[in-house]
């Protein structure tokens, strides 16, 4: 019983315990009561609840449809009041803020500037904004005795044709607080082999990117943005589990892609909760990062869109404690192998690793102890 008990975090443990997170769209984690009054500010009348409680029932609730498509059109709402500077520096401190007040210690936020530029800002002004907004965010959450680092990635839009420009504009902001690049939207249609100017000028730069891939198109797009484009990371990458045969007996065999990302250590930033909702997996439980993570894959886990897929990151690992039974163990490995795939320094991701990220499980795991300890001693005394 005691090391069944000391096996499985408590949700307040999994709040508590310091986490990574490398994929999650800024103009998909705002405060339902944000879209509501910034609605109210700029004159959007489309939203369809008015009522912050509704609006954000309503935002998960068209998000469950089981279609990536349908999934993206929720984004129209969020979009549409996130087009002056003042909003985007609110929504961009409050997304800090609330990933802090979770246990998130460093982020990697990502947004497409193409999409906030209607109330007439630039794209340089737009960057500036979030940036703006990330480091109010960053204070406020010291204030209440947080802390987290947050980084931006620029993302272009697969279907439109500004993707070099945007590129171009993440290695201008590299050492202003923009850390990568990545492009996004729906894959079907739309490989990343369109944007291969964008690709090949950062890998020039030598500067970071990711590729959404193989989150509702298969294995070709996961090929594509590896060995055309030369991702650094894959966005989701939860489809290369079709390049993994497990037979009945329950031995595996791992394809030359699935094998190829196993052994380049190339980061899958995995997002279970939105997976269900555009039909990547049917449950928590038949999540593929059950297997991926039992075969050393570089699996993260991430929340992607927390407005729409009703989440966070405790909530995303609390999942997956109930359907793996992960321990603290599991939920440091995870933390870690992030942060080894950030987009900073080395050196600064080996001293979060060792400075913050592991200081802060052992803290965790050695409750456990004087828990034992004090459950033992009652148990003595109440024999004697």
């Amino acid at each position: 019983m005691t090391s069944q008990i000391r096996n499985t975090p408590s949700s307040e443990q999994i709040r508590r315990a310091p986490k990574v997170l490398l994929h999650d769209h800024l103009d998909g984690g705002l405060r339902p009561g944000t879209i509501v009054e910034l609605a109210r500010e700029n004159g959007y009348e489309n939203l369809p609840e008015t009522d912050p409680h509704k609006l954000g029932i309503w935002f998960r609730e068209a998000a469950d449809s089981g279609s990536l498509e349908r999934y993206l059109e929720t984004f129209a709402h969020t979009c549409a009041v996130m087009q002056t500077r003042e909003a985007l520096v609110r929504v961009a401190a409050e997304c800090a803020e609330d990933l802090a007040s979770d246990g998130v210690v460093y982020a990697e936020v990502r947004y497409a500037p193409e999409q906030h530029l209607e109330g007439g800002l630039s794209l340089e002004e737009v960057v500036e904004a979030v940036n703006e907004g990330f480091r109010e965010g960053e204070r406020l959450a010291r204030e209440n005795g947080d802390r987290i680092r947050v980084g931006a990635l620029l993302t272009a839009m697969r279907h439109a044709a500004r993707a070099l420009e945007i590129a171009e504009l993440a290695n201008r902001y590299r050492d202003l607080g923009v850390v990568g690049f990545d492009i996004a939207g729906a894959e079907a249609g739309f490989p990343p082999t369109r944007h291969l100017d964008a690709f090949e000028y950062l890998k020039r730069e030598n500067n970071h990117f990711t590729i959404h891939a193989g989150e509702a198109f298969g294995l070709p797009s996961i090929w594509q943005a590896l060995q055309w484009c030369g991702a650094d990371r894959l966005g989701h990458g939860v489809r290369i589990i079709d390049d993994i045969q497990v037979r009945e007996d329950g031995s595996v065999e791992l394809g030359r892609l699935a094998s190829y990302v196993r052994d380049k250590r190339i980061p899958l930033e995995l997002c279970p909760s939105s997976n269900l909702q555009t039909g990547a997996a049917d449950s928590y439980a038949a999540h593929p990062i059950g297997l991926l993570r039992r075969l050393h894959f570089r699996a993260t886990v991430n929340t992607d869109n927390r407005l729409m897929s009703g989440t966070s990151m405790s909530q995303e690992f609390e999942h997956l404690v109930e359907a793996f039974g992960y321990s603290l163990d599991d939920l440091q490995w995870f933390s870690v192998n992030a942060m080894k795939s950030a987009f900073i320094p080395f050196d600064e991701r080996l001293a979060m690793i060792n400075d913050v990220i592991k200081p802060g499980y052992a803290e965790l795991k050695s409750e456990w102890l004087f828990q034992q300890t004090a459950s033992t001693s009652g148990s003595v005394g109440d024999q004697g």
